[in-house]
């Protein structure tokens, strides 16, 4: 069964490759989703990796913490959305 991980304080500059290249060391990578900014099309400065569950116990412990770009890397499982947790509602423009 995958595991889906939450890879969080990525470069601005990260692409889906790099982190395929990356997490794929580690284990079978299914699916890389980098999270951008719907206004402004930008990434985000994080996204989710999709693997199998051995591969991402081992991307957990040795890339949490890591640097890429210059920046720490935050790697854990992903928590799915609960009721503690809502979306957050949408902003409208006041412009």
């Amino acid at each position: 069964m995958a595991t889906r991980l939450y890879v969080g304080n990525l470069p601005f500059s990260a692409t889906e490759e790099e982190l395929r290249e990356l997490f794929g060391a580690h284990g079978t990578v299914e699916v890389v989703e980098l999270m951008m900014d719907r206004a402004t099309g930008r990434p985000r400065g994080f996204g989710f990796v999709q693997m199998d569950a051995e591969g991402a116990k081992q991307a957990i412990e040795k890339l949490d913490g890591q640097q890429m770009g210059g920046r720490t890397l935050n790697v854990n499982e992903a928590r799915e959305r609960t009721a503690e947790r809502p979306a957050r509602p949408r902003r409208e423009n006041r412009w």
